[in-house]
C-alpha cells in the first residue's frame, strides 16, 4: 500500500523506506535523530525529512560515528524540515576533520607496526607500537592493556 504523505509516513512506510526495523526506528527516536508528530489517534506520523536522517544517520554510523555524536549534530537542525545543503556540508565539514583525524592515527599506527614485523614479539624495550621506552615494564610483570584510540 501506497504511503500517504499528505499525512505523514506510518512507521511501517518508514520501515519500508529506510530497511530499518520498527524498533530500530523507536530507537533512534529515543535519540533524537527523528521527531514524529502525533496524529488524532496518537500514531506516530514521520515526514520525508525523516527519511533523510535517518540515511544519514545510517550512514554516519557505518563510518564508525557514535550514535550520541550524530544526534549531538543533528539536534541543531530543524526537527521538522528537510535539512538544507549548507546544513549538510556544515556537517559533513566536521565529519571530514574527524576522519582525517582517524586516518593520521591509523597512518601513525602502520608506521610503527612497519618497524615491530622483524621480530614478531612486540616486547622489545625498542617497541614503538605497544611499548615505547619500556614504560609498561614499570607497571608490573605481564601484557598490558593496548587502547589505541582517535580522540
Amino acid at each position: 500500500m501506497a504511503a500517504n504523505f499528505s499525512q505523514g509516513l506510518t512507521i511501517g512506510d518508514l520501515a519500508d523506506r529506510t530497511g530499518l526495523a520498527v524498533s530500530a526506528i523507536r530507537f533512534y527516536e529515543t535519540h533524537g535523530i527523528v521527531h514524529p508528530v502525533r496524529n488524532a489517534g496518537g500514531h506516530r506520523r514521520y515526514g520525508r525529512h525523516d527519511l533523510r536522517r535517518l540515511s544519514f544517520a545510517m550512514a554516519a554510523q557505518r563510518l564508525g560515528f557514535a550514535l550520541g555524536k550524530i544526534a549531538e549534530l543533528l539536534a541543531d537542525l530543524p526537527d521538522h524540515k528537510a535539512p538544507t545543503k549548507r546544513d549538510w556540508t556544515r556537517i559533513s565539514n566536521g565529519f571530514r576533520a574527524d576522519i582525517e583525524a582517524r586516518i593520521a592515527a591509523l597512518e601513525d599506527m602502520r608506521d610503527k607496526l612497519d618497524g615491530c614485523i622483524g621480530c614478531g614479539c612486540l616486547s622489545l624495550k625498542s617497541c614503538q607500537l605497544y611499548n615505547p621506552a619500556d614504560v609498561k615494564g614499570e607497571e608490573g610483570p605481564g601484557p598490558r592493556n593496548l587502547v589505541i584510540t582517535t580522540d
